[in-house]
């Protein structure tokens, strides 16, 4: 025990300390990015897109948006790229949340939606939802009844990997590869080994947070995963700083929605 600790213990071993002390933790772990990581727009990840494109040297950089839902990460990056070329690969399974894509898509011929799943391995899937649409729609069936939520609404969907979908597409390079799939980030990882071999992935960006609960996969598996594939992890905080995450401790395990990014170490 710290000389802190021994010296405020007796004085915050009540209710109302605790309190603060809860609240006090909870609003630095989000200026930390843990648990600010929801919406595309303030989560600190419109600095991170930029940070890629400046590191680029791709005249038409590759981007690759798996779990797409309704563009909302889609709208932030043609944002940020304006009329820059580039080619972006979209990826949603639901077929409610598809159609919102489209007419965010449509407007825009550099852009290629695909109403399919990325996993580990091809075949079909069932992507469970509390409604149709939903931003929360997972291939797990996930616990949230203390949220009043049940997952009920069921979809049968397709599934390919990456690594496939690039070799059918002709894809040789990502120069970002950005994940929000519910809890299946991970899947999505094993079904890139080969670009990921390849060094064919420049950067990679991912949310870890309460989905992966439910799919029981936790920050250990990406960091040692992304290290072994030489690459170097950061957390986003809200302002968009890259703060480098050098070596796993059993605190990064914190289960509210958190943006990572992972690029080529140097």
């Amino acid at each position: 025990m710290s000389l802190m600790t021994r010296v405020l213990a007796p004085i915050t071993s009540n209710r109302p300390a605790q309190f603060v002390l809860e609240r006090t933790v909870k609003q630095c772990l989000q200026l930390m990015g843990v648990g600010s990581g929801t919406d595309a727009w303030s989560s600190g990840e419109r600095t991170m897109i930029e940070g890629v494109l400046a590191q680029t040297s791709a005249t038409t950089p590759c981007f690759f948006d798996v779990g797409a839902n309704k563009g909302q990460f889609l709208s932030l990056l043609l944002s940020v790229l304006g009329n820059r070329a580039a080619t972006i690969h979209s990826f949603e399974p639901s077929s409610e949340a598809f159609s919102h894509l489209q007419s965010v898509a449509r407007r825009d011929e550099r852009v290629r939606i695909n109403n399919t799943a990325l996993g580990s391995c091809s075949g079909t899937a069932t992507l469970f939802a509390d409604q149709p649409g939903s931003g929360m729609g997972s291939l797990t069936k996930r616990s949230l009844g203390y949220r009043k939520l049940t997952f009920d609404h069921e979809e049968s969907v397709e599934v390919t990997t990456l690594d496939e979908y690039c070799e059918s597409h002709g894809v040789a390079q990502i120069n970002l590869l950005k994940m929000d799939v519910e809890g299946h980030e991970l899947n999505v990882l094993e079904g890139a080994r080969r670009m990921l071999s390849e060094n064919a992935i420049g950067a990679i960006t991912f949310e870890f947070g309460g989905c992966n609960i439910d799919t029981r996969t936790y920050f250990q598996d990406f960091f040692f995963y992304l290290t072994d594939a030489k690459m170097q992890v950061y957390r986003i905080s809200p302002g968009g700083y890259a703060c480098p995450v050098r070596q796993y401790r059993e605190i990064y395990e914190q289960f509210r929605t958190t943006n990572f990014l992972a690029t080529r170490a140097a």
